[in-house]
């Protein structure tokens, strides 16, 4: 199934992760974190996390999704966040492994061989699994041509936005070095100075 929208930049104007990676990025940003204090969540509800899994073509019209879908929808999008945080030189979360192995598991993934012989991964199970299982196929694939270090959260703690560094040498390390890079480096300066101070 391919998703209906096309990427655009996100709202740090950075360009999108190429290919269907970005499906993955736009799903982990369905959570929006602003300065620490407002967070814009855009599956607040099961209505909202069904018209955004159809609306990217991840889920075939009349999927069903209740609750615990949408408790299982976030928990695979913050598990992502946790396995992007560990791209970006974050200790990997073995709980989030976890939990995205849970989601395949349920999702039944498998290699299939498409009419013109060549193989890819699919999930078996229709609804929510399905979508889920799509997404972590889309990981998979591009951890295996190469993409995935590349997909990044921002380590900053008021932050966890997913940006595609695209710099040659793959040393991006904030979504936006004016607002959570320059955060950083006044946290360091005032604790440097707060040492010196002691």
């Amino acid at each position: 199934m391919q998703a209906s929208l096309r990427p655009i930049p996100d709202n740090t104007g950075r360009k999108p992760a190429p290919g269907d990676l970005w499906l993955v990025q736009d799903f982990v940003n369905t959570l929006d974190v602003d300065d620490g204090l407002v967070q814009t969540e855009l599956l607040p509800d099961v209505a909202a996390l069904a018209s955004w899994l159809r609306d990217h073509g991840l889920l075939e019209a009349g999927g069903d999704i209740g609750e615990p879908e949408l408790r299982q929808a976030i928990a695979v999008r913050e598990a992502l966040r946790a396995l992007l945080l560990a791209n970006n030189g974050g200790r990997l979360d073995p709980a989030a492994v976890e939990t995205v192995n849970a989601a395949a598991k349920s999702a039944e993934v498998v290699v299939r061989f498409g009419a013109d012989g060549a193989a890819d991964l699919a999930p078996v199970r229709p609804g929510l699994d399905g979508a889920l299982g799509r997404l972590l196929a889309i990981a998979f694939r591009s951890m295996a041509d190469g993409t995935w270090e590349r997909l990044k959260s921002c380590p900053e703690e008021r932050c966890g936005w997913v940006f595609y560094d695209h710099s040659r040498n793959r040393s991006s390390t904030w979504c936006t070095m004016k607002v959570c890079g320059n955060r950083a480096k006044a946290r360091a300066y005032r604790e440097r100075h707060r040492g010196e101070l002691a």
